[in-house]
């Protein structure tokens, strides 16, 4: 599955299924995505709809950088997120571990 269907159609299937996620993070949240298919997406779960948006908009909370490869690998449950974030596969700026809990849900 292609980065973008993961962020754009994949996550908010999720957060539709169960809106008590998106409430449970209730923060913006930018992603960016290196490699092919990469680039930068918004999770705003501040609103009770229209979660994800392609660019960065508004003031995030965090941002969570990952290739692509690695990204897809940790959606499709081939990679554990926790490893790739020790590994260095995974970043989050500036590290917030609450908010990481609460998407590790979500991607989960």
């Amino acid at each position: 599955m292609a980065i973008k269907d993961i962020l754009e159609v994949e996550i908010p299937k999720r957060l539709a299924a169960k809106p008590e996620l998106a409430k449970d993070i209730n923060a913006v949240v930018h992603f960016t995505i290196s490699g092919d298919g990469g680039g930068d997406w918004t999770l705003d779960c501040t609103k009770t709809e229209g979660w994800v948006s392609a660019g960065k908009n508004g003031e995030s909370k965090m941002t969570i950088m990952a290739a692509a490869g690695d990204f897809e690998k940790i959606i499709n449950k081939q990679m554990n997120a926790q490893m790739a974030a020790m590994q260095g596969k995974l970043k989050f700026k500036p590290m917030d571990m609450g908010l990481a809990m609460k998407l590790a849900k979500l991607m989960g």
